[in-house]
């Protein structure tokens, strides 16, 4: 009788991002207000609706992205977090609302 086979993505699954965007913003290594400015930079060149997921390591836009899509009027769609090698990468995604 063979042995049974299990498929190695079944033993070590990938990461896969929850949330989907259209534009993607790194702002790996920039600390606060950096990844904001970028982002406000950014998102005027999206169409109204498309979604922007801004990759950063600095833990403050956690609370900063959610206040400054609040001040702007864009709406926050959501947030993750991934172990990295080099630490914690934070994913904040935003939806062009006007």
């Amino acid at each position: 009788m063979p042995l049974l086979q299990i498929p190695r993505f079944a033993l070590f699954p990938r990461k896969v991002n929850i949330m989907q965007s259209d534009v993607k913003l790194d702002t790996l290594g920039y600390f606060c207000p950096m990844p904001i400015i970028l982002t406000s930079k950014k998102i005027k060149e999206l169409d109204l609706g498309q979604v922007l997921e801004v990759v950063s390591d600095d833990e403050g836009i956690k609370k900063d992205m959610p206040a400054w899509c609040e001040t702007t009027g864009h709406q926050m769609v959501g947030m993750e977090e991934e172990q990295a090698t080099s630490g914690l990468i934070y994913k904040a995604f935003v939806k062009k609302t006007k």
